[in-house]
């Protein structure tokens, strides 16, 4: 059976995880890979507010109302990584 998990601290995410490797490391000083964290929930929130605008302004026209629900089915996908992306960065991964 698997062990149950238990909460990481900061330290750990800021100390690297385990099984972590990084094939450049050594190489020519290259710095360490840093997660995008940051960049997902600005393209997530980005994401979030085009496929709700342009969903209303689909709405709003005579033409087929399906284009319009699957841009509100991607704005949701937005909504369930922005929580995820912030409680991955609430909980002190770095990125």
């Amino acid at each position: 059976m698997e062990e149950p998990r238990r909460k990481r601290t900061r330290e750990e995410y800021e100390q690297g995880l385990p099984g972590y490797h990084d094939p450049t490391a050594g190489i020519g000083g290259a710095a360490p890979a840093q997660s995008a964290l940051t960049l997902r929930l600005v393209l997530a929130a980005f994401g979030l507010v085009f496929c709700l605008v342009a969903g209303i302004l689909w709405l709003a026209t005579d033409l087929p109302a399906w284009p319009a629900v699957l841009l509100f089915v991607f704005a949701a996908v937005a909504i369930v990584d922005l929580v995820v992306v912030a409680r991955r960065k609430l909980r002190g991964e770095p990125g």
